[in-house]
């Protein structure tokens, strides 16, 4: 492949919605973005986009939708206990215009729980936006739901990640490799030579992050890309032009 030749890949393109008063609030750190930003680069599928939005009808049907409209997948995260603030299933409903709908499948599971009839709190569980598909994998007691190429996923840390795990399978993609250099530089020095390496290479990503430590300017520069061959030589090229032997 020339160096100036497009490199093509299809690509699942993604967006993840943070929903919760208490993540905004910051009485609890958000833990499940960081490990979705991870476990999506690691199998292979790119996010384009992460909010975090507070517990409003409004504001989760709007993201909801806009993000639908734009990426591939999209995952929620948080807003589907039994609590008056749980309130995503009934915001994704409004977000496609659907109605919220009795699932008898729901509906058993939790009646073998309370065979006397399960509490109206837990029936909100069982109540999803009509056309709604249940995603049986793993071992959870409970499935996840799609509506869509929306997939809502708990808030609870474990659970969600426990969820993920068995069906990330479903997303899996070309993963990206990269490359670092450490200079003892500022950027203004080297961002011509950046530049220029970028457009000789513009199917690998290049960026440049500085540091200051013990008083010292430096630069860690990050090269990326599916383009193994790209890769590899916009790095060597990088590392020579910038006299590093990294």
């Amino acid at each position: 492949m020339r160096e100036n030749e497009a490199y093509a890949c299809v690509v699942a393109t993604a967006s993840a919605i943070i929903i919760g008063d208490e993540i905004l609030s910051g009485k609890f750190p958000d833990e499940n973005g960081p490990y979705l930003v991870r476990r999506l680069r690691e199998i292979g599928v790119d996010l384009g986009r992460m909010s975090i939005i507070p517990d409003t009808c409004e504001a989760i049907a709007d993201e909801v939708r806009h993000c639908s409209e734009r990426f591939d997948l999209v995952f929620t995260t948080g807003g589907v206990g039994p609590t008056h603030d749980d309130i995503t299933l009934e915001s994704i409903a409004l977000a496609f215009g659907e109605p919220l709908e009795l699932v008898d499948e729901l509906h058993a599971i939790l009646l073998k729980r309370w065979p006397e009839g399960p509490p109206e709190p837990a029936m909100r569980m069982a109540r999803l936006p009509r056309g709604a598909e249940l995603i049986w994998e793993g071992n959870a007691r409970f499935p996840l739901v799609r509506v869509r190429n929306v997939h809502i996923f708990p808030g609870v840390p474990y659970l969600f990640q426990d969820k993920f795990e068995a069906v990330a399978h479903r997303w899996m993609g070309e993963t990206i490799s990269t490359a670092r250099i450490h200079l003892d530089k500022r950027e203004v020095v080297i961002a011509e030579m950046l530049d220029s390496a970028q457009k000789r290479w513009p199917q690998v990503a290049i960026g440049s992050y500085p540091r200051r430590e013990d008083g010292s300017w430096s630069v860690i520069v990050t090269l990326e890309s599916r383009d193994q061959v790209g890769l590899a030589d916009a790095h060597q090229f990088l590392a020579r032009s910038l006299g590093t032997a990294d």
